[in-house]
């Protein structure tokens, strides 16, 4: 069973065991038995993280449970690719991409597993 902070009015912060699906519920205080509900804090580390870092975060965590797919509709419509990051510009001579039917990009080379951007 996890262990979860509550506070008391009076006593503070105390810790209980739980399960899980009762930890919403409150709980008493050990010295005045008063219910108190459970809190949740957060690190400070998080409330002073700046605004662009704070966005990146953000960002990541989204994307690791929602990637966003390379193709050919979605870097037309990218602002950064617009303003031209460098990805349409002539390949080296030794590149091996290719793109299908579909604007996706396919690499039939001997390292298929590299990620592009």
């Amino acid at each position: 069973m996890p262990v979860y902070e509550y506070k008391c009015k009076s006593h503070g912060i105390f810790y209980e065991l739980a399960a899980m699906d009762e930890s919403q519920e409150p709980k008493s205080c050990p010295d005045c038995f008063e219910m108190s509900p459970r809190i949740i804090r957060i690190a400070p580390e998080i409330l002073d993280m700046s605004p662009a870092k704070r966005k990146a975060e953000e960002t990541n965590e989204r994307s690791m449970h929602e990637p966003a797919y390379s193709t050919k509709d979605r870097r037309e419509m990218d602002r950064e690719h617009r303003q031209g990051c460098g990805c349409d510009k002539e390949k080296p001579s030794g590149s091996k991409l290719l793109y299908t039917a579909t604007g996706e990009k396919m690499f039939p080379s001997m390292r298929p597993w590299m990620i592009s951007h």
